[in-house]
């Protein structure tokens, strides 16, 4: 999994894992701070939220563009600096007024415009990595690798973002309200880390912030043409995966969104015993451990690598062991705190993802990336069958809202199984369709062609909004059909155009 990659990729997916943390402690908090800190309606706040989210990933597309012809390197520099001037103003504590909510959605805009310029150009820089005939059959292997450490920070997220909140309500007497800004501060933090950590190591990928025009510029490079035609068939290639994962994109972000209300509003409060460990971060992080400790047993070449994993595993399991011994009768459970479980379930199945599909391509039997794209559609349609299952026979939303302490709560781990088959949906999809831009995106192309992958992405979560709306007086297993339907309908266009893909995909 590891072996004989790039130190570039290591260096760039740790700059990412520093704006990812920030990024997601933001956005743990985000809709239910609408909500309490300006009182809208739940429509209202999906609307803002979406669009954030939307504008995070369409401006990729301007980046994309300006990077082609500046550089990326020039514009991942740029954009984290616009992107702290955003966090700095969303973590000011400014009240609930109209000046407050225009000032928040400036920040917003800062954030999202820099996140246009640093998000799809840093990954182009990845895939630049790998035009290198050394590393080129790494490529998959190494977008997975990346898509981990941008979880390894979005698992830590939700825990800063709640005990940073506890920490501001219990020890300095700040209003629930205004304890949002202290989980946007940390963002601050972590964009500073994350530009250290570029600059600390940039002499291991300089050679790829350049595009190919500014590359041509200095007469470092005489072409980078295609055949006649092959262009607009790479180019008709990715518009068509570009089309099939809006509706992916529309479905698996309602974890900030429908899923976030209904832990808000329809799961039990508290978990006691073994569940309650769950919710902890460090025995998920421990788990992780004894996950890639057993790879490492097996996978080992040496007796003394071996004997260190094995030694990781066991100190792991006293780790829990302790930690189940020194459990309080209940723990509380928060909102965000569910968001933790995609990314702690992506860092711990990413080796496993890469051990099966490496074992298949030993066998020639490897699914191509188009096709992978297409089982992820139907495994995310699976994850909102499941939620559909948990909702039988429980009130709409607004009847829960009339209900109050009578309203039904359901048990925690029918969202945190929609979590785990959304993540292998994850897994199929994104690193994968990521890694298919930059293999097959035309060299003059390639910020642009990012760009539109994270276009379709925007428009994905601009159709977020729609959870919204729906959640009020409709059926909660209605709501979990819609997307159950279109991943399912977008699986079957993907399986309709799989040989033109797979075509260009060689």
């Amino acid at each position: 999994m590891f072996e004989n990659q790039p130190k570039g990729l290591y260096a760039l997916a740790l700059a990412n894992t520093g704006e990812r943390f920030g990024y997601y402690t933001m956005i743990a908090v985000f809709a239910l701070f609408l909500r309490a800190n300006f009182g809208l309606e739940p429509g209202t706040a999906g609307l803002i939220y979406s669009s954030f989210l939307m504008l995070v990933y369409f401006l990729p597309v301007i980046g994309g563009i300006l990077a082609d012809i500046f550089g990326y390197g020039k514009m991942v520099t740029t954009g984290i600096m616009i992107m702290f001037l955003g966090y700095v103003a969303l973590a000011v504590p400014m009240g609930g007024d109209n000046i407050a909510l225009w000032t928040m959605m400036g920040a917003l805009v800062l954030i999202s415009a820099g996140t246009g310029l640093f998000k799809g150009n840093l990954q182009v820089m990845v895939g630049n990595l790998y035009d290198d005939p050394r590393y080129a059959d790494r490529r998959d292997a190494a977008f997975s690798i990346f898509y981990m450490a941008i979880n390894i920070g979005a698992m830590f997220a939700p825990t800063a973002a709640v005990k940073v909140m506890e920490y501001a309500q219990t020890h300095l007497g700040v209003s629930e309200a205004d304890s949002y800004h202290f989980a946007f501060g940390v963002a601050c933090i972590s964009l500073v880390v994350s530009i250290a950590i570029y600059y600390a190591f940039r002499s291991t990928f300089r050679h790829t912030e350049m595009s190919s025009i500014s590359k041509k510029k200095q007469g470092a490079e005489n072409a980078d043409t295609l055949p006649a035609g092959e262009t607009s068939r790479r180019v008709i290639a990715l518009i068509l995966v570009f089309i099939v994962v809006i509706f992916f994109w529309m479905a698996f972000h309602q974890n900030g969104l429908t899923l976030t209300f209904f832990a808000n509003e329809f799961t039990a409060k508290s978990a006691s015993g073994l569940q309650s460990m769950a919710f902890d971060v460090w025995n998920l992080v421990a788990c992780i451990f004894i996950v890639y400790a057993l790879f490492a047993v097996f996978q080992s070449k040496t007796t003394k690598t071996k004997g260190i994993a094995a030694g990781v595993i066991v100190l792991s399991v006293i780790f829990l062991i302790a930690r189940y011994f020194m459990l309080p009768e209940s723990t509380k459970l928060d909102a965000p705190i569910f968001q933790q479980f995609n990314p702690c379930f992506v860092v711990a199945l990413t080796p496993v993802s890469i051990a099966i599909f490496g074992a298949l391509a030993n066998r020639g039997k490897e699914p191509s990336a188009p096709r992978k794209i297409a089982y992820g559609m139907l495994v995310a349609a699976v994850a909102y069958v499941i939620m559909a299952v948990g909702s039988m026979g429980l009130l709409t939303p607004n009847e829960q809202q009339l209900a109050g302490d009578a309203g039904t709560l359901v048990s925690p781990n029918w969202l945190i199984s929609t979590y785990l088959v959304l993540t292998f949906g994850e897994l199929l999809l994104s690193p994968m369709g990521i890694s298919f831009v930059t293999k097959v995106a035309p060299p003059k192309l390639k910020g642009l062609m990012m760009g539109g992958w994270f276009a379709s992405t925007a428009l994905g979560n601009f159709l977020v909004s729609v959870g919204g709306y729906l959640w009020g007086d409709m059926p909660l297993w209605q709501v979990w059909c819609v997307f159950i339907a279109l991943c399912v309908i977008s699986a079957g266009f993907m399986f309709v155009m799989m040989k033109h893909l797979e075509k260009v995909a060689k």
